[in-house]
């Protein structure tokens, strides 16, 4: 099928489609806009297409098609110095391990995004990876592996929630 829509226009019918709960068609969607992004020579919204694709695969239960789609996209977003990015492509790979069930792997993944997330400044979106991360370290028996995952990302919240703070007076209690 040949089309004459530009990459934005396939990325934002891929959105669309993902937001109406048409996987598929956001699967593919979000894979013609990345080849059509890598086509026009952009790189890092092809990059940014594949891990779309990845969360709809993910959300479609083919968490090895995922991990592919996601696989390596951090580089580029490294490449170019965007650290947001590349933190949510280390952390799209690490949903995928871990539906995969290879946590040990997932909780290196993690531990990445969480790194590059706080070098970017995204700190709320850091305490949800660091939460994830914590929540792998609990199935493994590793409770203060967990506690110190959940401490490192409340640290950053500037303005925490009544639940934040909670949590943060209990993580942070000294015996």
């Amino acid at each position: 099928m040949v089309t004459n829509l530009s990459p934005g226009e396939l990325a934002e019918n891929a959105k669309q489609s993902y937001q109406a709960g048409d996987l598929p068609a956001a699967i593919a969607g979000f894979s013609a806009a990345a080849a059509a992004y890598a086509g026009e020579g952009d790189p890092a919204m092809a990059a940014e297409m594949k891990n779309n694709q990845s969360v709809a695969m993910l959300r479609d239960k083919q968490p090895q098609a995922a991990l592919d789609a996601a696989w390596g996209t951090e580089g580029v977003f490294m490449e170019t110095g965007d650290t947001r990015r590349e933190g949510i492509a280390l952390a799209n790979q690490a949903s995928a391990l871990v539906a995969l069930k290879r946590h040990k792997e997932s909780i290196d993944y993690y531990s990445r995004a969480g790194a590059a997330l706080e070098k970017a400044g995204e700190f709320d979106f850091r305490l949800e990876v660091m939460q994830l991360l914590a929540t792998l370290h609990l199935r493994r028996f590793k409770i203060f592996d967990a506690i110190i995952a959940l401490q490192s990302g409340l640290a950053g919240i500037k303005n925490p929630t009544p639940r934040q703070r909670f949590m943060k007076k209990l993580l942070f209690f000294r015996l």
